[in-house]
């Protein structure tokens, strides 16, 4: 029962993602929204509660075959992102560097307070 809550409140962030895309009309996608406004509480709340750990992980298991569907929705509109690769090869360099920098960063950080304890 604690997976189902937790499952709850992800759907809920999701879906608060998807009124505040609707509503305001800007161009980021609504579960990145919804991850923020998760990411916001979880902080707010100081710790992932065990419902929602219990939730996330098997999702995180099948991560590959959620992401499936957007890379099938891009080879649908190969043609009207012809012109674009410049903007798509430089986003990608620059997203897969600061992600890698950031992931970095926070192994150092995460590492200095396992060693000061």
């Amino acid at each position: 029962m604690p997976a189902l809550n937790g499952f709850l409140w992800l759907l809920l962030c999701w879906l608060a993602g998807e009124l505040i895309v609707y509503y305001t009309g800007i161009p980021i996608s609504s579960g990145v929204i919804g991850m923020l406004l998760l990411g916001g509480a979880l902080a707010i709340n100081g710790g992932v509660p065990d419902s929602v750990a219990a939730a996330a992980q098997p999702l995180i298991a099948m991560l590959a075959m959620l992401i499936m569907p957007g890379v099938t929705g891009v080879f649908f509109m190969i043609d009207e992102l012809a012109g674009q690769w410049t903007a798509i090869m430089l986003s990608l360099v620059v997203g897969t560097l600061l992600s890698v920098f950031t992931t970095l960063w926070l192994l150092k950080r995460l590492m200095q307070d396992d060693h000061a304890e």
